[in-house]
């Protein structure tokens, strides 16, 4: 199975020129943790998470209001393409130690995006079904 099939597609954006108070504002509204930054062909250039804001600005004891997205995203995230094998953006996400990224059309614009949940939740629902299957046929249930 490809990323493709399983990222979200609706995916909330922060602008690289806004404040870090207006992209937490907008996180909070969404009920998210992660805002793309996107270059004006819609290709990924950032990313923001609730992390970053932690670590990079409350930890450093900076100004919400004055410090700007630009400025603590995570500059060229990793991406993949929506046809990568999902056991390749594992393997991805291990190597550059990261929990999401960007899914990219053959444009390189962002198409979705992908996590370790989305990734969690596929296999937890493979399992239950191979579950089911051998609950089915144990002898048990055969008689």
């Amino acid at each position: 199975m490809s990323v493709g099939a399983i990222c979200t597609r609706d995916v909330d954006l922060a602008e690289v020129d806004e404040s870090v108070q207006v992209a937490a504002k907008r996180m909070t509204a969404c009920k998210v943790g992660t805002l793309m930054v996107l270059d004006e062909q819609s290709k990924p250039v950032g990313i923001l998470t609730d992390r970053d804001l932690a670590i990079r600005v409350v930890a450093q004891g900076l100004d919400p209001n004055a410090t700007i997205v630009r400025d603590v995203m995570t500059k060229s995230p990793e991406s993949i393409d929506e046809d990568t094998p999902i056991e390749v953006a594992i393997s991805c996400m291990r190597q550059c130690q990261c929990r999401r990224l960007p899914v990219v059309d053959e444009q390189g614009k962002l198409a979705g995006i992908i996590t370790l949940d989305d990734i969690v939740d596929l296999l937890t629902d493979e399992l239950d079904e191979i579950g089911e299957l051998i609950r089915s046929e144990s002898p048990t249930r055969l008689y």
